[in-house]
């Protein structure tokens, strides 16, 4: 995901309204000011004069673009279904690669976090330990967030808010014993506004060390995954550059930690947990609930008419 929290060199180009097609809004805002136009015009009947020649010329470019696309051809619903069904082979290959790619990771080595890490929470100062939040697993996102970062103090940097806008709903991951986290350098004051500006609701920290410098996400960002036993510490895997584009889903999250999704058809080390597909998903307010027989016989019967293993 292009992220906009380091500074960027200028092109030196314009967007095409910006610079070589501006002319004739130029002519057209000149002709408006020839003459004693005081007289007849007010400041108000100008200004909006101007602003139809700029959207005129703003309708103008964006018919030329549209008349320059060269778009596929129109088929029948029959030749349609036949062009989807030669991709659709496509898309299960990748959905396979996806899956393999995620088992991978998940016999991937462990390395030891032997530094104490100290971040600032909004109840005061927390280890990394803290915020697995007693469920096994944890991620971390680097947002920026920061004196510095384009937006501040009103936003975090745009890439990381897009990042954080596409977050699911917590419970998904927490019902799975994973805890997802951002970490920021900007004070708790400041993260408390802005998640409340933005309804976001995941926890967030301040970093107050060399956490960012010694995971990879001092200049730019990324999530690392991490897993403990006990008061031991591992890191796990970790994603960045476009690789946290498709971040937010709950899926995604689980695919990149050292236990997966923890379910039976997954390829994963022996002992790992695990359990039936489908059937540990609830609505997200209802996960304290006891499992409801009625939903265990819906899957189960939806396993066998649908071929769902497959």
């Amino acid at each position: 995901m292009p992220s906009m929290h380091r500074k960027r060199r200028s092109s030196g180009r314009g967007s095409r309204i910006d610079r070589g097609n501006i002319g004739d809004v130029h002519r057209e805002v000149q002709e408006l000011f020839q003459g004693d136009w005081s007289a007849s015009k007010n400041e108000r009947e100008i200004e909006g004069e101007i602003k139809m020649a700029i959207s005129k010329e703003r309708d103008i470019e964006n018919r030329k673009e549209h008349l320059a696309m060269k778009t596929p051809p129109i088929v029948s619903a029959q030749q349609w279904e036949a062009a989807r069904q030669q991709l659709l082979v496509k898309e299960k290959a990748l959905t396979r690669s996806r899956d393999a790619l995620a088992a991978e990771r998940r016999r991937m080595p462990w390395l030891a976090v032997e530094k104490k890490y100290q971040f600032e929470g909004p109840k005061g100062k927390v280890s990394l330990l803290d915020l697995f939040e007693g469920r096994r697993q944890l991620i971390v996102y680097r947002a920026f967030f920061e004196p510095g970062v384009f937006g501040w103090p009103d936003h975090a940097c745009r890439g990381c808010s897009f990042c954080a806008d596409q977050v699911a709903h917590l419970a998904h991951l927490n019902a799975r014993d994973t805890t997802l986290a951002f970490a920021s350098r900007a004070p708790q004051a400041d993260i408390e506004r802005l998640k409340a500006r933005m309804d976001w609701k995941m926890p967030w920290y301040t970093i107050t060390d060399s956490f960012d410098s010694d995971f990879g996400v001092h200049e730019w960002h990324g999530t690392n995954a991490f897993i403990h036993d006990g008061d031991n510490v591992f890191r796990t895997y970790f994603i960045n550059n476009r690789g946290d584009e498709a971040m937010g889903s709950t899926w995604n999250y689980l695919d990149m930690t050292a236990l997966g999704r923890q379910e039976t058809w997954e390829d994963s080390p022996e002992g790992y947990p695990q359990t039936p597909p489908y059937k540990w998903w609830n609505w997200h307010d209802e996960y304290s609930a006891a499992l409801d027989p009625k939903w265990v016989k819906v899957v189960e019967n939806a396993n066998e008419t649908l071929n769902l293993k497959n």
